[in-house]
């Protein structure tokens, strides 16, 4: 699908076609996150990839210390 580039107010924004946006649950006001990749492409999505980074950190630093927090949490 090809879309363009518009100016909307002071900034470029894209606009999704009615269709798109019901078929993928896009809502008014929802946030995005616009990543790109080593290859020069963007990724358009719901998840905020810093967040999930700082998740996946702290899922190892509980598994490396389940033990300690296990006698901290008594």
């Amino acid at each position: 699908m090809k879309i363009e580039a518009k100016k909307i107010g002071n900034s470029t924004g894209f606009i999704v076609p009615s269709g798109v946006a019901t078929r993928m649950g896009i809502d008014v006001g929802q946030v995005f996150y616009l990543t790109e990749k080593a290859d020069g492409s963007l990724n358009f999505s719901p998840y905020d990839p810093d967040f999930d980074a700082a998740m996946k950190a702290a899922d190892e630093i509980m598994d490396e210390y389940r033990d300690t927090f296990a006698v901290l949490a008594k």
